[in-house]
């Protein structure tokens, strides 16, 4: 893998995902390497770990058209274009045009069912991801080191190895309590094979989140290859986790978020990239000190139809020639924005914002198959910032890489948590906005004197659209099912309309819920 391979040498091909989901938490070995073959040398447990970073960017262990998922495209199963799909489609900021394909439609209407592929997909993405951390860490203990020989420093980066796989399943439990509110729950301390796994609720699946990253964050690094989780990562998602935190426990923690959030801003480790479309950018593994972790992908030797690669090629069509994309045999015509994404800019076609970042003439859309109406969005791209194409095989595959958590997130978490009443500090709230908007205009032109919780608001949109926020900012704007905040096709009609509460959460996949009888569908579905 691109930044990884300095370090990891081969992903393990351990465990395999069935189609069906009864026990996909509780996966054991179905090939003939045994754990104890796996995990006999320091060399199999940087196998081990290389596969569970691996598989955020993968989707399977042989490239493209490989799967570890059963019963849904091994393109499609890829984690982010999955997770991208279910935070961005169902919201004001994008729209799909392959209303043909199965699952598409219920996103880009709002009316999906727990049948939807999409959905069962992410959902079964996560689990594995989950279930590759569970082995590694029963694989980790004191024990099992002690009885294979290996001790000194190489069980010490073992160990580092293990903390970092817990952040990464911390990080996809989170995913699950906030898509699917309340999923089924094992760790490396349950049983492999011998029942069903039990539900855990939201609230309680809080609990576990913030205990796991409260429990590892003094064993991270604080610096580390780039890729690898690092001590900034965990405070990243302590800050995200406690802004939300009333949506998933009814209980607010803005002091919580706002004094994490300044962990990260303050801890001397990151600051803003001088150039904002070159976060975008294929060459933004380079010299980006704003990118707190990333998914990393290569054109070469990452290759599968997800990630950006997905991102980059969905929101491109012959017309707009791909070549300037870096796409030179690419260009999908899928993703493209609704009319308020645009309009969060004011007149995009003349706003000094350098954040807008958009292709066409026609906003609006009317048929939700025809990819020319609605704003393209160009913010994702293969090309470097000295404008060459990265290297791709066949001319599709994009090496940008996604950054799940930057400093620029913090800054808005910050702002955000003290105007919702968290402890901090006013002016520095403003003043961390007015950092964004000077990079956004080149000058301080753009300067406000004070925020509103409205202003955040807009500025999510405007630094953070398409980076798989919205779902989850609509959420807990109160704007995402409600009929007081509308936009294009929202509820399966043009001018948009309320949808059923409910879908503030999303089903559990009907497949699961029929076969782990431990399982209770949630409300309204």
């Amino acid at each position: 893998m691109k930044k990884h391979n300095r370090l990891f040498t081969a992903l393990l091909g351990l465990l395999i995902l069935a189609s069906s989901c009864k026990k996909d938490l509780d996966l054991a070995p179905t090939n003939d390497i045994t754990a104890d073959v796996a995990y006999a040398t320091p060399e199999g447990y940087r196998s081990g770990i290389a596969k569970v970073y691996g598989s955020m960017a993968t989707t399977g262990n042989q490239g493209a058209g490989s799967g570890d998922l059963g019963g849904i495209d091994a393109g499609t199963s890829d984690f982010l274009r999955l997770y991208w799909m279910a935070q961005q489609l169902p919201t004001d900021e994008a729209a799909c045009a392959w209303v043909g394909d199965d699952g598409i439609p219920g996103l880009d209407y709002m009316n999906w069912s727990s049948s939807n592929i999409m959905l069962l997909g992410v959902y079964a993405r996560s689990v594995y991801q989950v279930t590759l951390v569970n082995e590694f860490l029963r694989e980790s203990t004191d024990a099992k080191l002690s009885s294979r020989g290996i001790s000194g420093a190489e069980a010490a980066n073992i160990k580092d190895y293990a903390n970092e796989a817990r952040f990464l399943r911390a990080f996809q439990y989170w995913v699950l309590m906030d898509l699917f509110g309340n999923p089924p729950f094992v760790t490396e301390a349950s049983s492999v094979g011998k029942e069903s796994p039990k539900q855990i609720t939201r609230a309680e699946l809080f609990k576990y989140v913030e205990s796991e990253l409260l429990a590892i964050e003094g064993n991270l690094k604080e610096t580390n290859e780039y890729g690898r989780v690092t001590k900034g990562a965990a405070w990243a998602l302590l800050a995200r986790l406690y802004l939300n935190a009333q949506v998933y426990t009814g209980t607010p923690k803005f002091t919580e978020a706002a004094a994490y959030a300044e962990k990260v801003i303050n801890s001397g480790k990151y600051s803003l990239h001088p150039v904002y479309a070159n976060l975008f950018k294929a060459d933004n593994n380079l010299n980006n000190p704003e990118v707190i972790f990333s998914i990393n992908y290569d054109g070469v030797k990452t290759q599968n139809y997800g990630g950006t690669t997905y991102l980059i090629n969905a929101a491109v069509n012959g017309d707009m020639k791909p070549e300037t994309f870096g796409i030179p045999r690419g260009g999908w015509g899928g993703n493209r924005s609704r009319s308020n994404l645009p309009s969060a800019f004011g007149d995009y076609k003349t706003t000094r914002d350098k954040r807008a970042m958009f292709f066409g003439s026609n906003p609006v859309i009317t048929d939700m198959s025809v990819f020319k109406e609605g704003l393209a969005v160009t913010k994702f791209t293969n090309l470097t910032s000295t404008g060459a194409t990265a290297e791709s095989v066949g001319g599709t595959y994009c090496s940008t890489d996604f950054p799940l958590f930057r400093l620029a997130e913090m800054h808005l978490i910050y702002a955000e948590a003290v105007l919702r009443g968290g402890s901090g500090n006013a002016a520095i709230a403003v003043n961390y906005i007015n950092l964004l908007r000077q990079r956004a205009y080149g000058d301080a032109s753009g300067n406000v004197s004070g925020i509103t919780l409205e202003d955040v608001f807009n500025e999510r949109t405007r630094e953070l659209y398409w980076e798989g926020f919205r779902r989850t900012d609509l959420i807990r704007y109160g704007r995402f099912v409600e009929g007081t905040y509308l936009w294009p096709y929202k509820g399966g009609v043009i001018n948009g309309k309320a949808v059923e509460a409910y879908r503030t959460i999303y089903p559990l996949p009907a497949t699961d819920v029929i076969s782990n009888t431990n399982l209770t569908q949630n409300p309204g579905y």
